[in-house]
């Protein structure tokens, strides 16, 4: 990490009422640096890295080697392993980003088996915004697909309606309902809608309404043909058996007449006429 990156943004943090560091035995311990914090709390704009670093205490007579992981927060660190001689303090800087409110923990596992953990709190400041969009309409076999994408800085939990027309008028009419998904900021997430039942042979125009609280609203729609390949094929095939099967009676007559059976040179011919 560069030296910029381990300068601290004191501005974005609030100092908490004091309390002893995470201990994980009397070997070693955990705790935010600088001493008089029990956690960590920052806050500012949605999507801002902020940094601060976290110090790993060493008060035993031996070495040890610790490896540090974020939970419920996305952290990253100078180092994530970390080995601190006996009597020795280690500091680590780190940065730490979210697009909303979250809560978390730093954890730090020691080459001993312990475990130790510090509280980490994300406040993201100024207005909240509901934004989402539906793209990538598309009707298959299986029903209807669409991805939403969360464009605001709150979680949304979607309700979806959808609305298709045919060629003789609305062939499918579903009221809005919750979606079974919460969709953090900046996330997006594939679905299918099913559609049970649809039209065997018709042309439609199929409309995904989402909305959220909020104010969120969406919309967004595709165009499909569908046809009974399987039926149609099966017809076909009867009607060229039926041709087939005339056109042999009528030579079979021409024969019992005493007229010379056609050529397979007239017969392509005809073939091709009847077309």
């Amino acid at each position: 990490m560069s030296p910029g990156a381990r300068v601290l943004f004191t501005s974005l943090l609030l100092v908490l009422a004091a309390a002893p560091p995470a201990r994980a035995g009397d070997g070693w311990s955990l705790a935010p640096s600088g001493g008089g914090r029990p956690s960590f709390y920052a806050e500012g704009a949605p999507g801002t890295v902020l940094q601060d670093t976290v110090s790993v205490t060493n008060r035993g007579g031996r070495a040890v080697t610790v490896r540090l992981s974020g939970s419920g927060v996305t952290v990253t660190f100078a180092e994530s392993r970390v080995r601190v001689p006996a009597r020795t303090r280690a500091e680590v800087p780190f940065t730490v980003s979210a697009r909303e409110d979250r809560t978390g923990a730093i954890t730090a596992r020691g080459s001993d088996g312990r475990t130790a953990r510090v509280p980490v709190r994300l406040r993201i400041a100024g207005a909240a915004l509901s934004a989402l969009t539906v793209e990538h309409v598309s009707v298959h076999a299986d029903g209807i697909s669409y991805e939403l994408v969360n464009r605001g800085t709150t979680t949304l939990v979607p309700r979806l309606a959808v609305h298709a027309d045919g060629l003789f008028g609305p062939v499918l009419d579903r009221a809005p309902r919750a979606l079974p998904v919460r969709l953090a900021p900046g996330r997006d997430v594939r679905l299918t809608e099913p559609w049970p039942g649809r039209p065997a042979l018709d042309a439609v125009d199929v409309r995904l309404t989402v909305t959220a609280p909020g104010g969120a609203r969406a919309t967004a729609g595709a165009s499909a043909r569908f046809v009974p390949w399987g039926p149609l094929g099966g017809l076909a095939a009867a009607s060229a058996a039926g041709g087939a099967l005339l056109l042999l009676r009528r030579r079979r007559r021409r024969t019992g007449d005493g007229e010379a059976p056609v050529s397979p040179r007239r017969e392509a011919e005809l073939t091709g006429a009847a077309r």
